[in-house]
C-alpha cells in the first residue's frame, strides 16, 4: 500500500512542479576555465557601468583637442553623456551580454524544487488519506562534445561584435557633431559676408535708381540691379534657414531640446585654429582597427562556430537526472527522510529521424558563413575605398583652399587699386562698389574652403576608427 501511495504521489509531485510555482538554482565549478572566462567577461562589464573611461577612448578624445575650441569640445562630451542613440547603443551591449549569461547557463547543471500537498485514495480502500509531496529534480546535458560550450562561443562572439557597434555608434556621433558645429560656424560667416553684400546690392540699386532718374542708366539696368538685390536677400533667409535647421540638430546630438538652439554658442570663424598633423599616408594595418572590420571578424568567428554546433547536432545527447521526493501524511514532517526517496538516472538521446531538419541546418549555417565571409571581404574592400577617398579629398579641398585663398588676396589687392582711383576721383562710388562685390564673393569661397577642410579632416578621423 505503501509503495503505491509512493508512485501516486510522485506522478503528482511531478505534474505539480510543472505548473506550480518552482525555485531553479544553477551550480557551477569555480575551478573549472569556461566558469574562470566567464567571471573575466562579467567584471570587464561590470568596470564598463563604473567608470566611462571607455567611451573617451571610444572617440580619441585628445585627437578633438587639436582643433583647440573648448566649445566643441564641451559638446561632444555633452553628446556622450546625453545623446539617445547612445544610450540605446550601450544598452545593447547589456542585452547582449545578458544573452552569453543565459547561453552559459545551459553549460551548468539546473536544480528545481516544488511543494505538492494530493489527496489520496487507492483503489479496493475506502479510507483517503492526505499527503504532501515535495518533490525535487536535478538535471545536467553532460556537454562531452562541448557543443554548448560552442554556443557559448558563438554568443560571446555576439557581444564582442555588439562592443563594436557601441564603437562605431560614439565615433559617428562625435563626427557628426563636428561637422555640424563647424557648418554652423561656416554659416555664421557666410551670413554676415552675406549682410554685406546684400548692404551694397542695396546701395548700388538705390545709385542706379537715382541715375535712371536723371537718365543717366537704362531703366533695364535699374532692374537688374533690383533683382540682384532681391536674390542677394533671397540668398541671405536662405543661410539662416539653414542656420537654424543645423542649431535644430545639434541640440538633439548634444540632447538639448531644440527650442534652446539660440542658447548654442559657437567659436568665432576667425579664431578657428587646427594645430594637428594630418598624415598624408595611412598603414593599411590601420584597417585592423575600425569597428565594422573588428564586427565582420568575429562574425565570420561565431559563423565557423555555428557551423561547427550544426555538425554536433547529428552526435547524441547525454543527460544525467536525479529525483528526490519527500513524502508525509503531516505538514510538519514534510522534509522527514522516512517517507524520502531518491533516484539517478543517466541516458543518451540520438533522433534518428527528423525529416531532414539537421542536415538542412547543416547547410544552411555553411551557407551562412559564406555569406558572413563575403561581408568581411567587402568590409575590407569599403574601408580601404573610405581611407583613400578621404586623404585624396584631403589633399586636393587643401590645394583649393590654398588656391582660393591667393585668388582673395588678388581681389583685395584689386580693390586696393579701385579705392585709390576712387578717391583720386576717377571712378564713381557705383563702380567701386561693384568691385568690392567680387572680393566678398572670393570671402565666401575661402570660408567655405576653409570649413571643409576641417570637416574632412573629421571624414579621415571616422574612416580610420578614430585612430588618428
Amino acid at each position: 500500500m505503501l509503495k503505491k501511495k509512493i508512485i501516486a504521489l510522485l506522478l503528482a509531485g511531478f505534474m505539480l512542479s510543472e505548473i506550480s510555482p518552482v525555485a531553479t538554482f544553477a551550480f557551477g565549478n569555480k575551478s573549472n576555465s569556461k566558469a574562470v572566462k566567464k567571471v573575466s567577461i562579467s567584471k570587464s562589464h561590470k568596470q564598463r557601468a563604473k567608470n566611462d573611461a571607455f567611451k573617451y577612448e571610444y572617440i580619441n578624445y585628445n585627437w578633438w583637442n587639436q582643433y583647440n575650441d573648448s566649445i566643441l569640445t564641451g559638446y561632444i562630451d555633452r553628446a556622450i553623456k546625453n545623446n539617445y542613440d547612445l544610450k540605446n547603443a550601450t544598452i545593447a551591449v547589456d542585452e547582449y551580454y545578458q544573452a552569453v549569461k543565459i547561453q552559459f547557463a545551459n553549460e551548468l547543471p539546473s536544480a528545481t524544487v516544488g511543494f505538492s500537498p494530493a489527496f489520496v485514495k487507492n483503489p479496493n480502500v475506502t479510507n483517503t488519506d492526505w499527503m504532501f509531496a515535495t518533490p525535487a529534480f536535478a538535471n545536467y546535458e553532460l556537454d562531452l562534445f562541448l557543443k554548448n560550450h560552442d554556443k557559448t562561443k558563438a554568443v560571446k562572439k555576439q557581444y564582442e561584435g555588439s562592443l563594436q557597434d557601441e564603437r562605431a555608434a560614439y565615433i559617428s556621433i562625435a563626427s557628426a557633431v563636428g561637422t555640424t558645429y563647424f557648418n554652423i560656424v561656416k554659416l555664421d560667416k557666410m551670413i554676415e559676408l552675406q549682410e554685406e553684400i546684400v548692404s551694397d546690392r542695396k546701395l548700388i540699386y538705390d545709385l542706379m535708381l537715382a541715375r535712371n532718374k536723371e537718365g543717366l542708366t537704362s531703366t533695364a539696368d535699374t532692374v537688374k540691379a533690383n533683382k540682384a538685390y532681391i536674390a542677394g536677400d533671397t540668398d541671405l533667409t536662405e543661410y539662416k534657414k539653414q542656420r537654424s535647421k543645423l542649431l535644430n540638430q545639434l541640440c538633439v546630438l548634444i540632447g538639448e531640446n531644440p527650442n534652446n538652439a539660440d542658447k548654442i554658442t559657437r567659436i568665432n570663424y576667425d579664431e578657428l585654429n587646427f594645430s594637428g598633423i594630418i598624415p598624408t599616408e595611412i598603414s593599411s594595418d590601420i584597417i585592423s582597427e575600425r569597428p565594422d572590420y573588428i564586427k565582420a571578424e568575429r562574425m565570420v568567428e561565431k559563423a565557423g562556430i555555428d557551423v561547427r554546433v550544426a555538425k554536433k547536432e547529428f552526435l547524441p545527447t547525454l543527460n544525467i537526472t536525479g529525483v528526490a521526493l519527500f513524502l508525509s501524511n503531516n505538514f510538519t514532517s514534510a522534509w522527514s527522510t522516512k517517507g524520502a526517496l531518491a533516484a539517478l538516472a543517466g541516458g543518451a538521446i540520438l533522433p534518428l529521424f527528423t525529416g531532414g531538419r539537421r542536415i538542412a541546418n547543416l547547410k544552411l549555417k555553411k551557407d551562412t558563413y559564406e555569406r558572413v565571409l563575403n561581408n568581411y571581404y567587402q568590409t575590407n574592400l569599403t574601408a580601404i575605398q573610405e581611407i583613400n577617398d578621404a586623404l585624396v579629398t584631403i589633399k586636393l579641398d587643401e590645394q583649393k583652399y590654398a588656391d582660393i585663398q591667393k585668388q582673395a588676396q588678388l581681389e583685395r589687392e584689386d580693390f586696393n587699386y579701385s579705392q585709390n582711383k576712387y578717391e583720386q576721383g576717377v571712378i564713381s562710388k557705383l563702380d567701386l562698389t561693384q568691385v568690392k562685390e567680387n572680393v566678398l564673393f572670393t570671402d565666401k569661397a575661402v570660408v567655405n574652403d576653409k570649413i571643409n577642410c576641417l570637416v574632412n579632416y573629421i571624414g579621415l578621423y571616422k574612416a580610420v576608427g578614430s585612430k588618428l
